[in-house]
């Protein structure tokens, strides 16, 4: 028997028997069983001459192969559900809205009515019948949007030219020569002009003095300061571009080659590398002390993303007593016995609830390694996910550390589920109740705040608890532990206590979606600079970002701190505390950008203004 495909709709079958060639056509394999079937009946013995045992035994069989037949059936059908709904999930996934608010009516469920004919006269029925009973609202005209000043900032420097004035102009055909009106009358207009970056060489003179006849004396002169490199060849400013460019604006290192090659400096890009190399040993003491501080915040948020690590392909001599380093040599190990040709390395975020600092960590895997190393003295709440290397931190840490799970990822396992339509809808409103509590107390104080999740979103958590308990001892409407709805209720079922600890700490976050948007500085630059070509480079990305992030936070020009840090480093100033970003802009409040603190405050009061109106509608 052999099969083949035709235009991909029909399958031929060909069926040789004896002498005789037949040719059939199916649309499946099963059309061929029961052609089959059909044959082996017209070929079967009169059932009139078998025996009764016979015949028992001959329907016992067919019994057996039309359920086989049902159970395929059933398998190709579950098979089916099961790739229809990850097709959706990808549907939704590629072109659905990313946002995972939900606003729509728990009580109102899409009913899919086909594409048939009668469906769309009875839409376009019932919406001549709304017409005709005026049920649709009027059209209200939204009010005019307040125009923006586009006017160009006044402490730009100006200058004037005159526009050339044809002579057509200046003479009439009918009357002659034109009168010059009033400068007074006369139109301006403002063009703004870039120009590139001006680099230039500062050339310092260092006078020599000595004592007449007196050799022994020697040569007195004022001392070298010290420098990024070798002789203080490149000043702050440069390293300040290089960091700024790459970890701020999130531009390669070959790409800025040619940037400061439009400004008449072509680098190596060696010269480039060696310079934020050399930056990152001046700023390792302030970014550990970046790290103590952080380890001394009450509530710490934690998140990772990969990054694509180039490894030797001989494993370097490493100190098999140190954890972090014997791991890394156990996974370099391994990638060369399966012959990758790079690692999945891990970058981690560590952010400060209370404390406005953004601490990033390179490890070479997802193990538990980095954060076992962070947390190994820290005594305060850890907020993540319900990563099981988290809950490992927890217990071994004897009762030091609290952890608070993300409500965010239980809201999105529901709202990506698909089964139980109506229960999801419900448990999707309840979140979004919660997430409405939490933004009517954001602005509020900690005893407000902690009084409002007592009384609104405390019974909301109880009726969650209940509500589980409850579809446990279900003997009807039973919700399936397996379907995708099922597990996602398992999930808050595990971690329950863990989701509503923010209910007894008013600093704490119902999620941790503000560490998490962290992991979009890591996503832009590995799509730009794609590697890390060793650990050490990966180490110094997490130095750089730590000090970016930090800044940006802090709503600093990141050029302006980071240069304004490594001068003062290189002078030999070891009072840390100074260069944390809230105490560096008091001496500093012309480097905070004034502009991303109003930009923040008008979202917030827009998103709380819709929320507002979406309580209010609600209500009625």
């Amino acid at each position: 028997m052999n099969e083949d495909s035709l235009n991909g709709e029909a399958n031929i079958f060909i069926v040789c028997r004896e002498n005789n060639v037949c040719f059939f056509f199916t649309k499946s394999p099963i059309g061929l069983a029961r052609f089959w079937f059909v044959n082996k009946l017209k070929r079967m013995t009169d059932p009139a001459k078998l025996t009764k045992n016979q015949l028992f035994e001959l329907l016992k069989s067919k019994s057996d192969e039309l359920q086989c037949k049902d159970d395929i059936i059933r398998q190709l059908e579950q098979k089916h559900e099961d790739l229809e709904l990850a097709c959706q999930k990808l549907w939704h996934e590629r072109f659905s809205a990313r946002s995972e608010r939900y606003i729509a009516d728990p009580s109102q469920l899409c009913l899919d009515f086909g594409n048939t004919d009668e469906a769309n006269d009875a839409t376009a029925g019932l919406a001549d019948a709304v017409e005709e009973a005026d049920l649709i609202p009027a059209h209200r005209r939204r009010k005019p949007r307040k125009k923006r000043n586009e006017s160009l900032p006044a402490h730009l420097p100006r200058y004037e030219v005159m526009a050339d004035v044809a002579d057509e102009l200046k003479h009439c055909p009918l009357h002659g020569e034109r009168t010059l009106l009033p400068e007074a009358m006369w139109d301006r207009t403002e063009t703004l002009e870039f120009e590139r970056p001006v680099l230039k060489v500062r050339v310092t003179v260092y006078q020599k003095y000595a004592c007449d006849n007196q050799p022994g004396c020697g040569v007195a002169s004022p001392e070298r300061p010290t420098g990024i490199a070798e002789g203080n060849k490149y000043d702050a400013s440069i390293a300040a571009e290089i960091i700024t460019a790459k970890w701020g604006y999130h531009l390669p290192i070959y790409r800025q080659q040619d940037y400061f090659a439009g400004s008449g400096w072509t680098p190596c890009r060696s010269t480039l590398l060696n310079i934020a190399a050399n930056c990152h040993f001046v700023i390792e003491p302030l970014l550990a002390f970046f790290k103590t501080t952080l380890q001394s915040a009450s509530i710490v948020g934690c998140d990772d993303t990969s990054v694509t690590l180039l490894y030797p392909k001989t494993v370097p001599q490493f100190d098999l007593d140190d954890l972090k380093q014997r791991r890394i040599h156990e996974v370099f190990t391994a990638a060369l016995d399966e012959n990758k040709p790079s690692i999945r390395a891990k970058m981690w975020a560590y952010r400060g609830v209370t404390v406005k600092l953004n601490v990033f960590d390179f490890t070479v895997s997802r193990h538990r390694d980095g954060p076992d190393i962070f947390f190994s003295d820290y005594e305060g709440t850890l907020l993540g996910d319900c990563w099981n290397g988290f809950q490992a931190i927890a217990l071994n840490s004897a009762g030091r550390i609290v952890r608070a799970a993300c409500s965010s990822h239980a809201r999105r396992r529901i709202r990506e589920s698909t089964a139980y339509p109506q229960e999801r809808a419900h448990w999707l409103n309840w979140y979004q109740q919660l997430y409405d509590i939490e933004d009517r107390g954001k602005r509020m104080s900690p005893f407000e705040r902690l009084s409002l999740r007592e009384s609104d979103a405390k019974p909301i958590w109880d009726a969650m608890e209940a509500w589980l308990d409850e579809v446990k001892l279900r003997t009807v409407n039973v919700i399936l532990p397996k379907s995708d709805f099922g597990k996602s209720l398992q999930y808050i079922r595990n971690h329950f206590p863990q989701l509503k600890r923010y209910l007894g700490d008013a600093a704490l976050p119902i999620d941790n979606n503000e560490t998490e948007q962290l992991m979009k500085q890591v996503a832009l630059g590995r799509k730009n600079w794609l590697f890390a070509g060793s650990v050490a480079a990966g180490e110094r990305s997490a130095g750089f970002m730590t000090l970016v992030s930090t800044a940006l936070r802090n709503d600093l020009d990141v050029w302006f701190y980071v240069k304004d840090v490594l001068n003062q480093l290189l002078s030999g100033v070891t009072d840390y505390k100074s260069l944390l970003p809230w105490n560096w802009s008091v001496r500093h409040p012309e480097a905070i950008r004034q502009y991303r603190v109003r930009e923040r405050n008008q979202r917030h009061n827009q998103k709380q203004t819709k929320r507002a109106q979406r309580r209010k509608h609600k209500a009625r």
